[in-house]
């Protein structure tokens, strides 16, 4: 662990957030096979400009460290690691942990990769296992955390069958045929619905439609704002574009 003169251990303690995020945001510098993207949350901007210099400071192998502009949905800010895809990589951040781990005096720091719904505990092994070392990992492991994600967010879908294919995904359901989609995006409902421009579509044509996808699809809670339907699941939603 390198502490820069400004920061000691403890000096964060209860500032940072246990789960920080791998490969959930783009590369600023670089292409997303290429760059790999840690984001950490903080819950005030001084202690996470501290934290962006600590990056900056004490580990020559980053290439970039960067605090988000302003507060997040959440009202937390975000500090932006950029590492380069290599063999070393999951040593590295696996070395910035025990470097986060001693600011905040947390233990057993944990990771969610690729927007997963679900967090591990940030060990050598499960790092070595989850994170893509090179162009061809990243886009097999992208695409079957994507995957993954739609699994476990259509778990109780009605459908028969459940296909995600590039950025395309499919219901199938006897007797109704193949539905389609375009993935537009996906991420806490609050965002999702901030992200899609448009009035909410009230007309009777387009509420059939919605009632014939709650029969497909499943009873979620489905939103249509100009041509995409917003699925929502809890505080997660997808929205999707009818191909």
């Amino acid at each position: 662990m390198n502490l820069t003169e400004s920061l000691r251990a403890g000096d964060l303690r209860d500032l940072v957030k246990k789960v920080f995020e791998i490969d959930s945001f783009k590369s600023k510098i670089g292409k997303d096979e290429q760059i790999c993207v840690l984001s950490f949350s903080v819950s005030q901007e001084e202690p996470a400009k501290d934290l962006e210099n600590f990056f900056e400071m004490g580990y020559d192998f980053i290439l970039d460290a960067d605090v988000s502009p302003g507060e997040t949905e959440d009202g937390n800010y975000r500090v932006y690691v950029e590492l380069e895809r290599t063999r070393h990589l999951c040593e590295q951040i696996f070395e910035l942990i025990e470097g986060v781990e001693k600011l905040t005096d947390m233990e057993d720091m944990r990771f969610r990769y690729f927007k997963s719904f679900k967090s591990q505990s940030a060990t050598l092994e499960n790092l070595e296992l989850t994170v893509p070392k090179d162009k061809e990992g990243y886009v097999i492991s992208t695409e079957k955390n994507r995957l993954d994600n739609f699994s476990e967010f259509f778990k109780n879908s009605y459908a028969e069958e459940l296909k995600l294919i590039d950025e395309s995904i499919t219901f199938k359901r006897a007797y109704s045929g193949p539905v389609t989609f375009n993935v537009l995006t996906s991420g806490p409902k609050q965002e999702v619905y901030n992200s899609i421009k448009g009035p909410i579509i009230l007309e009777s044509k387009d509420m059939a439609e919605v009632m014939f996808l709650t029969k497909v699809i499943g009873n979620y809670n489905i939103t249509k704002i100009g041509n995409a339907f917003i699925f929502e699941n809890t505080n997660w939603a997808v929205a999707l574009e009818r191909k």
